[in-house]
């Protein structure tokens, strides 16, 4: 077990993790943390964390050879406290009274995070901050952690344990100080980024992105929906695909059974294949293009058939080809233009362009689908509204002087 000495400091009647200096900067040569190892340390973090109306999040993981991601670290950070919890030693599935609170969870590219949240502590934050999308609002691209600490606060993080492997014991302090750095001024850069914000008129927007990536991780990842992870089987049509759609499923939750990567299981190309050959033996299976035998060791090739077998003669449901819009080929020369101007607007606008309108996006909302991105919220004003003046032949994109691309009133001049 994973032991070493602690120091305390009383708040109240709780005993709490010894604070960083009291600037809140974890210098070189300062000491980290020492992890929580104890069910009675942790349960004295969350409930003074969860009387906080923020609090900062992060977690070290691996995921490479596993479905779950596997969970090796948890910082917090709230008020000028922070604690490591070493999940390895004691159970976090405490922290769902912490997520479940009133406070503002404040985490950065928080995808993972949610979905690692979810599988260990069986809940997720009722409210977040994801600083990644915070700063795609105020005109930074995808930035990384350490891009905010740097221009936001003119500070480089350790970068020494990036690549670590977190599952080791003990952890030396480079490593630790590494996860401390992530959360402790992480409350620091949301407070900048919520005033910058305001400042632009872009809280709101803001807050619906993180509500949304909320919402989609709370959706979660399941079988039923594994297929439309798969371009093969989305292109599919017909009894092929309803097939297609069983196998893909099945390989989810085989995967999720064994804690493998579903890649590990049966590649995308294998979903397909196995859905259109339906193989019978062993020999067919290993013959099809995209399965590795390797992968289908230890009885599940053997599975894998008798789960074909099963489906073989079913009445699957087919599902009827949606009559879904088509780009209409006189508009297909536009989409470069257009996905090209929404880059650059939202760049004049200080905004990070793979937030306003991707290509997919632009071709969507060309196509008319109602479902479109670009029709909801914020982003309804600054990209569908002027597409649709170009669409309605009220307005043009044209290059100015500078040579950059404008919006502009059409004349209805023909040249």
């Amino acid at each position: 077990m994973y032991q070493r000495g602690r120091r305390y400091q009383r708040v109240g009647r709780s005993r709490l993790p010894l604070r960083l200096r009291a600037d809140k900067r974890l210098r070189r040569g300062s000491d980290p943390p020492e992890p929580i190892t104890s069910r009675r340390e942790l349960a004295a973090v969350v409930a003074d964390a969860a009387a906080a109306d923020a609090y900062a999040l992060d977690t070290e993981f691996h995921r490479e050879r596993t479905y779950y991601p596997m969970v090796a670290l948890v910082q917090i950070a709230w008020h000028d406290h922070l604690a490591i919890i070493d999940p390895l030693e004691v159970p976090i599935e405490p922290l769902a009274d912490l997520l479940e609170g009133d406070g503002l969870a404040v985490l950065h590219a928080a995808e993972q995070d949610l979905e690692l949240l979810q599988h260990e502590c069986g809940t997720q934050p009722r409210r977040i901050f994801d600083t990644q999308i915070g700063a795609g609002f105020i005109g930074y691209r995808t930035p990384s952690l350490a891009a905010l600490h740097e221009h936001l606060l003119g500070v480089d993080l350790p970068k020494e344990a990036r690549m670590s492997d977190w599952f080791q014991r003990p952890l030396p302090e480079p490593m630790l100080a590494y996860a401390a750095a992530d959360v402790e001024r992480l409350l620091e850069i949301s407070e900048i980024l919520h005033s910058e914000l305001r400042a632009r008129g872009r809280l709101e927007w803001a807050e619906e992105e993180c509500a949304f990536l909320l919402e989609r991780a709370n959706t979660g990842r399941t079988s039923g929906n594994a297929w439309r992870r798969v371009k093969e089987v989305r292109r599919m049509t017909g009894r092929p695909q309803a097939l297609a759609k069983a196998v893909a499923k099945w390989r989810e939750e085989y995967a999720a059974l064994v804690n493998r990567p579903v890649r590990h299981i049966l590649s995308d190309l294998g979903v397909a294949a196995v859905a259109q050959r339906l193989p019978r033996t062993l020999s067919q299976l290993r013959d099809i293009r995209g399965v590795e035998p390797r992968n289908l060791r230890k009885g599940a090739d053997r599975e894998l058939l008798d789960f074909l077998d099963q489906i073989r003669g079913e009445d699957l449901e087919i599902e009827p080809r949606k009559q879904t819009p088509k780009l209409d080929q006189s508009l297909k020369p536009a989409v470069n233009l257009i996905t090209s101007w929404a880059a650059q607007h939202a760049a004049e606008a200080e905004l990070d362009p793979a937030l306003v309108a991707t290509r997919s996006d632009i071709e969507a909302l060309l196509e008319g689908d109602p479902d479109c991105r670009a029709l909801r919220g914020w982003r309804a004003d600054i990209v569908a509204g002027p597409v649709q003046q170009l669409l309605d032949g009220t307005a043009a994109v044209a290059f100015d002087r500078l040579g950059k691309l404008v919006l502009e009133e059409r004349s209805g001049r023909p040249i």
